[in-house]
């Protein structure tokens, strides 16, 4: 594997371990009654145990997409402009090629996001104590097997090629906005968790609404109703399984929008920027500081970006 593998991967990592909290309260707002969650879990004030649920899933998970992601950008990105030497500074490469080379990206991780988040989503909807990623994943395997892991798959890929196409785009934007001569390494720094907070809320700016449906879609597995039967030939009863009919993800945008307008689907975007600028910021930084101390192991780590080598 090369560098920006592993930068992606810790990095996203590191992401997911400062962000995951606030995500779980994005999450919940997001579903509002789609899952019946009590009112009382909407406020965000909950046991630290609570604002940890679902965690381990999309640390474990969202490392290896940040790893593909950066991967395939960086690759992507080098082949479509042959004049970019280090991706992770590239100047006078066109805007376009850069969210193509995202969008790219965000396909190429879907296989990894698509379960992850579905994971994601049911553990931390889940008010359970004994609750895990790992008993969601095999609940989920065993009531729809493994193409049930990638439930509402079609929304999520649309929302990571889209949202990651804006996601380098205006990262990249932003720093060629901020780049000023005699640049010091603490400027460098700032602008680095500065650009990459913007872009962070940019992304989920841009993408929010598909976001939301695909909350909605994925709650609606939580509604399987237990019964009670009979199994013929035996008097003693067993557990009936019912799933619930569930909507499709055009009658689920049509139903929030004939109950509440355009309001739910912007639901909980304010907790979703604070968390994006934070996890961002500090992704950035990590991803530019790994990708540096893994290309020049001898230079002392710092998070001023790196040169274009000649």
């Amino acid at each position: 594997m090369d560098s920006g593998f592993w930068a992606g991967y810790l990095s996203g990592a590191l992401g997911i371990i400062i962000g995951n909290p606030l995500d779980v309260i994005k999450v919940r707002l997001q579903a509002g009654n789609a899952a019946h969650v009590p009112p009382s879990h909407l406020s965000g004030i909950e046991k630290a145990g609570s604002l940890v649920r679902g965690a381990a899933a999309p640390i474990l998970g969202y490392g290896a997409l940040n790893a593909v992601l950066f991967m395939a950008y960086n690759r992507l990105l080098m082949t479509m402009d042959h004049s970019v030497v280090d991706p992770t500074n590239p100047s006078g490469v066109p805007l376009y090629k850069i969210w193509v080379a995202g969008a790219a990206g965000g396909l190429a991780s879907w296989t990894i996001s698509a379960p992850t988040e579905f994971i994601k989503c049911r553990a931390q909807m889940d008010s359970r104590p004994e609750v895990s990623s790992w008993s969601v994943a095999k609940d989920i395997y065993r009531h729809r097997g493994w193409r049930g892991l990638y439930y509402a798959g079609g929304v999520t890929s649309a929302r990571d090629a889209i949202g990651y196409g804006f996601y380098f785009w205006s990262y990249e934007l932003c720093k060629r906005l901020m780049t000023s001569e005699n640049e010091t390494s603490n400027q460098a720094a700032m602008k680095v968790l500065l650009c990459g907070g913007i872009a962070g809320i940019v992304t989920w700016g841009s993408v929010f609404p598909l976001d939301m449906i695909k909350t909605r879609l994925q709650a609606q597995t939580m509604h399987d109703t237990h019964d009670v039967h009979t199994l013929p030939g035996s008097t003693e009863r067993q557990p009936l399984v019912r799933p619930r009919q569930t909507l499709t993800t055009v009658q689920i945008a049509k139903e929030a929008y004939r109950a509440e307008g355009l309001r739910p689907f912007y639901r909980g975007l304010g907790v979703c920027s604070i968390r994006a600028f934070i996890v961002n910021a500090v992704q950035w930084a990590a991803y530019e500081w790994l990708m540096k101390s893994f290309t020049q192991p001898s230079q002392p780590l710092s998070l001023e970006p790196m040169t274009q080598r000649t």
